[in-house]
């Protein structure tokens, strides 16, 4: 393990490593259990993706939809468990909103079941303003 300032976040697709990314999305973060590979592969050739590395190791990910323009939802966001606590999951986040392609959005939303406090106090975010606006089209198995 390493300590935080010997940490790189790179946007380069080339570094990622698609079967970590895919082993840890699909058996270890709740909202992606069961993922398949073909998901993950596609949802990543679609999105701005922000690898988080020790050395040649990658330890972290998350991925941003967006049109670059006026809408990003930031998804897929996970440090590791062996490098948590370190404030990786809040450099990550602070990237991720400071990516000059990421500025100006009208919308920049995320969905999450217990972080909350790190998107607000890292990110800027803040609960729906008028949530009875949105609406969302349930998967139909």
């Amino acid at each position: 393990m390493n300590t935080a300032t010997t940490i790189e976040i790179s946007t380069d697709c080339a570094r990622l490593d698609i079967a970590y990314i895919h082993r840890y999305l699909s058996e270890e973060c709740y909202w992606a259990i069961g993922r398949s590979r073909a998901v993950v592969e596609k949802s990543i050739a679609n999105s701005l993706n922000f690898g988080v590395y020790d050395g040649d190791r990658q330890i972290g990910f998350a991925r941003v939809v967006t049109d670059y323009s006026t809408f990003a939802w930031l998804c897929d966001v996970f440090i590791d468990s062996s490098y948590r606590g370190q404030g990786l999951g809040k450099r990550l986040v602070e990237t991720v909103i400071a990516h000059p392609e990421l500025q100006g959005l009208r919308n920049f939303i995320l969905a999450t079941r217990d972080a909350h406090e790190l998107y607000r106090q890292y990110g800027g975010f803040e609960t729906l303003a008028a949530p009875d606006r949105w609406m969302a089209r349930p998967r139909r198995e």
